[in-house]
């Protein structure tokens, strides 16, 4: 027996012996329940024997309960045959969704199944994996008996993911459950049993008929993992990456000329992302570690003195950001922007911490990082994944040279998201001008000036240099 917890699925199986059904608590919310993990998404499966189909029954069900749950409102989508309403417990709020059991049918160039009435059994058979095809009796006289006809609590205690049925048929059926298995593996730290695995490479070309929003939806959860590259790694390892982030799958592998060779840039993006991930819980900054070297492939180039070179890898990778972000439908807007920037500037901190830091490079580098100058650092910092311990002391003690000067010059001369202390309205208005390629070379001559620490980042040192500039471009003052 199990006590799951809340007395709302006391009142759930009360309301189902009214009516005559009997409920059950399904997949997910068993699972970590017995895992205990949080979970406030409740799926609950009718079974009865009313006359009309018992798809309709998930409905009813809904309506009773939340009825004797306070009277939330009720979604209902009467062609799934499945109702829904969020309830408040605890200081949670709870999505409680409702259907009758059913089995599921496919055809091979569709994700979207058949549905027919069904028994429980026909419902945790239809279930993606052994260990989400637990159920949980809600009503009164069998409250908290588990029904585990395909071995979920044993492959639970073991961590291991499999198929209830045949796994060919499994990820054939519903490709998208192939993603979903990667998933689970990265977030709850379980192996894939072999020949479930082995079915996912035979059938990874079936990912093709899912869409691009679904599947960046597991690629997303992947993300938000402790260890994203748990989940990738396998995507990589059975033929999902090359379909899903080809650019991503074309980092591995290691070119030898004339006996030196290269890190393998996949397994050091893969480093680079847990270390990102063991410092921030920011999605985007992650996307920004797995993006950063995406431009490798495309510049690498061999030469006799100096070996393996990348050179400008930063501003191909952030051209790529936006063709990724645009297949995956991902957001394009400040979300997409960001970690163009951050790829585009990842190198930057690296190449002041080798060479001798200047004011003049740490303003520009602040200019133009802005406000996301701190999760940029980070970045880096993560980016150290050499092996050599003193390389590795030498970049950490320059990269705490780099972050110092830019603590020092941020307060002296407040320069990100600095701008000109003079306008283009001020020039206007002052000689008399209306909008032309002048006004932009002052401009640009009196930021460069402050960034390169020649005048201070004040308004009476601009206006001094906007009078010479104009002159000097036989511009007059406005009578």
């Amino acid at each position: 027996m199990i006590d799951l917890g809340l007395d709302l699925y006391r009142v759930i199986g009360l309301e189902a012996d009214r009516l005559g059904i009997d409920a059950y608590a399904v997949g997910g919310v068993v699972r970590d329940h017995l895992l205990q993990r949080p979970c406030t998404d409740i799926d609950v499966v009718c079974v009865g024997r009313q006359e009309g189909g018992e798809v309709h029954i998930g409905i009813q069900l809904a309506h009773a309960a939340s009825e004797a749950l306070g009277g939330s409102h009720v979604s209902v989508f009467k062609n799934f045959g499945t109702a829904s309403f969020r309830y408040t417990a605890d200081g949670r709020e709870y999505e409680l969704e409702f259907v009758g059991a059913r089995r599921e049918s496919y055809s091979r160039d569709s994700r979207k199944p058949i549905v027919e009435n069904g028994t429980l059994e026909d419902d945790q058979r239809r279930r993606d994996f052994t260990v989400n095809a637990l159920a949980v009796c809600l009503n009164h006289d069998r409250l908290g008996e588990l029904i585990d006809p395909f071995g979920g609590i044993r492959d639970l205690d073991a961590g291991i993911l499999r198929t209830p049925l045949d796994p060919d048929i499994t990820f054939s059926d519903d490709p998208l459950r192939m993603m979903r298995a990667v998933r689970f593996a990265s977030q709850l730290g379980f192996r894939i049993a072999d020949d479930t695995f082995e079915a996912i490479g035979r059938n990874a070309k079936r990912i093709e008929i899912v869409s691009a929003e679904r599947i960046t939806s597991e690629l997303n959860k992947i993300m938000a993992s402790a260890n994203p590259s748990l989940g990738l790694k396998l995507m990589q390892k059975c033929g999902l990456m090359q379909l899903v982030m080809p650019e991503i799958s074309a980092l591995q592998g290691v070119e030898t000329v004339d006996g030196k060779g290269h890190k393998d840039i996949f397994f050091h993006t893969m480093q680079v992302l847990d270390n990102v991930a063991g410092m921030s819980d920011n999605l985007w900054l992650r996307w920004a570690a797995l993006l950063h070297d995406v431009g490798k492939p495309g510049v690498k180039r061999y030469d006799a003195r100096q070996g393996w070179t990348f050179h400008g890898h930063e501003a191909r990778g952030a051209h790529m950001v936006k063709r990724i972000f645009k297949r995956l439908r991902l957001p394009l807007g400040e979300e997409m922007r960001y970690v163009e920037k951050l790829v585009m500037l990842h190198m930057r901190p690296i190449i002041l911490a080798e060479d001798i830091v200047t004011d003049s490079a740490v303003r520009r580098l602040l200019f133009e990082a802005g406000d996301d100058i701190d999760d940029l650092m980070l970045l880096c910092h993560a980016d150290i994944t050499t092996r050599n311990l003193d390389k590795q002391r030498r970049h950490r003690e320059n990269f705490e040279l780099v972050k110092r000067k830019l603590v020092e010059l941020e307060e002296r001369d407040r320069i990100r998201n600095f701008q000109p202390p003079v306008s283009g309205e001020d020039i206007m208005t002052t000689f008399g001008i209306g909008p032309c390629r002048e006004i932009g070379t002052i401009k640009d001559a009196i930021k460069d000036a402050i960034l390169d620490g020649r005048i201070p980042n004040e308004r009476d040192a601009a206006w001094q240099m906007m009078l010479r500039l104009a002159a000097d471009l036989g511009l007059k003052l406005r009578e």
